[in-house]
């Protein structure tokens, strides 16, 4: 019994528009090919076939796989969605009824197959019954930094490409993020585009490309193009930053940022930006070295008690035009950077170098989410180190806060120097609170060494505590749980019992 030879599928990279920039392994297959499959809008013009119109012979069969919606209304009881999806069905189908012929069929494409291209359809439905081979071509973001003569990405940088389709938050949140992006699909998208390049602050950077490689080709500067002259065949490129010429400044910022409690997983992509944005990095060795190196960036490390210090250092380097990132952990507003900066900011000095403060993760909310919820009512945070306040005051505090029955974030509660305050605050809780109050220790959380634990208020053991610890404290009210699979949780409910019941 004899098996049946079939056709095989070809998927055809073009490259970007220039006919030369074909490949010559595109050229022999399309040369090889019985059938030549190119998608086109109803006009019935394909600038895939536009391409690679003078290696089609007359005695190809072509195959325009027409679509039957582009950018109109369609009355498809599935939408725009659903017609698409019965087009690519009904295209596959015509297209196997070659193959089960024999016939070799090659379907071309603009720029790569498989890179936002109408191929990988025909590929998803046709390639697990049919010998396929893919040819892979130019894309569109090659050739846009090729015409714009800058590097899209060196070093570690990271490169990004993003649909214009996208949501105007998400896009703003990528591009801010990123080192280097470009940003497809522009057409009718454009003005939302230009808009998240503003607001993710990278505007000025901006490139524009219309049509790489092709007749009517048009770059410039992103924020001079009129929107209504953008085609749907157009890039925005943010190129590396890495050697970008920088503009003369006659001051520059200060941006005070928080790395979160650990890494990188713990950043927000408005501080991820700002890290990659800047001049200098200014801030305690320990978290610098949580930021990645980057080119041209200059890093001043110190030791963790000259905040005043650091923070007048960055307003310097600012006010002589440079870009500056105070780096701290976690949340800066939180026992941490921001208020040393805004104080420095204060001094006549400096009241002119703009200041900014970007949030980031703080322990509490950090070490609360790996316990589970136990922030999920009124609480209120208190650092135990009386490095720059009295005990006495803490002390006060811890009690009025107890008495209020307010669940605690503890931050600061010990270190080698300081191994006394997890004890004293423990016992005065205790005057307040149950002795099987849960506690949750929280140690390097996010980290290499991270450990969770929750105990008894009564059984908390200052031996146990260090200065990479945080503890929380739970009200009357917060409760624990064991699950089926054995871990404990802890959650304080949002729901407070009315008095006397």
């Amino acid at each position: 019994m004899s098996t049946k030879q079939t056709g095989r599928l070809y998927g055809v990279g073009l490259g970007p528009g220039d006919p030369s920039l074909m490949t010559l392994r595109a050229v022999e297959v399309i040369a090889e090919a019985d059938v030549i499959a190119y998608h086109s809008a109803r006009h019935g013009r394909s600038i895939a076939r536009s391409i690679a119109a003078k290696h089609l012979r007359a005695d190809h069969v072509e195959e325009p796989l027409v679509y039957p919606v582009t950018t109109e209304t369609t009355d498809h009881p599935g939408g725009y969605r659903g017609a698409m999806e019965e087009f690519y069905t009904e295209a596959a189908a015509r297209l196997a009824v070659h193959l089960d012929a024999g016939r070799t069929v090659a379907v071309l494409a603009e720029g790569d197959p498989l890179f936002y291209g109408s191929y990988m359809h025909m590929h998803k439905r046709l390639a697990d019954r049919y010998p396929t081979e893919v040819i892979p071509g130019v894309t569109s973001v090659s050739a846009a930094a090729a015409r714009l003569g800058t590097p899209l990405a060196e070093g570690e940088e990271v490169l990004t490409i993003l649909p214009g389709t996208l949501p105007e938050e998400e896009l703003t949140a990528r591009l801010a993020s990123t080192d280097s992006a470009v940003v497809m699909k522009l057409g009718r998208t454009f003005t939302k585009v230009r808009r998240a390049m503003e607001g993710s602050g990278r505007l000025e950077e901006a490139r524009y490309v219309e049509r790489a490689t092709m007749a009517g080709e048009r770059t410039g500067e992103l924020a001079d193009v009129d929107p209504e002259s953008v085609p749907y065949f157009s890039v925005a490129v943010l190129p590396s930053r890495i050697d970008a010429p920088s503009e003369v400044r006659e001051r520059g910022e200060v941006v005070v940022v928080g790395t979160g409690p650990a890494g990188p997983l713990w950043l927000t992509p408005e501080t991820r930006g700002a890290l990659a944005a800047v001049d200098d990095l200014v801030g305690y060795t320990t978290y610098l070295d949580r930021v990645p190196v980057r080119p041209g960036q200059l890093r001043h490390g110190s030791d963790n008690r000259v905040e005043s210090e650091r923070a007048e250092f960055a307003l310097d380097l600012a006010r002589r035009g440079r870009r500056v990132a105070v780096v701290s952990g976690g949340d800066p507003g939180v026992f941490a950077m921001a208020t040393a900066v805004l104080e420095a900011a204060g001094q006549d000095a400096y009241k002119d170098v703009p200041v900014r403060v970007l949030p980031g993760v703080t322990a509490a909310n950090a070490a609360a989410a790996r316990a589970g919820a136990p922030l999920g009512h009124d609480y209120a945070t208190i650092s135990l180190s009386d490095r720059l306040k009295p005990w006495e005051v803490i002390a006060e505090r811890l009690r009025a806060a107890a008495a209020a029955d307010l669940v605690l974030a503890l931050y600061n509660p010990g270190s080698r120097s300081r191994t006394w305050q997890v004890g004293k605050a423990r016992d005065l809780l205790l005057e307040h609170r149950a002795a099987d109050t849960p506690v949750v220790l929280g140690r390097d959380v996010g980290g290499a060494q991270e450990s969770v634990r929750i105990v008894r208020l009564a059984e908390l053991d200052p031996a146990e505590v260090d200065m990479r610890t945080i503890l929380i404290v739970g009200s009357s009210q917060t409760q624990t749980v064991r699950r089926g699979d054995g871990e404990q949780i802890v959650w304080t409910p949002r729901r407070y019992p009315e008095s006397g019941s």
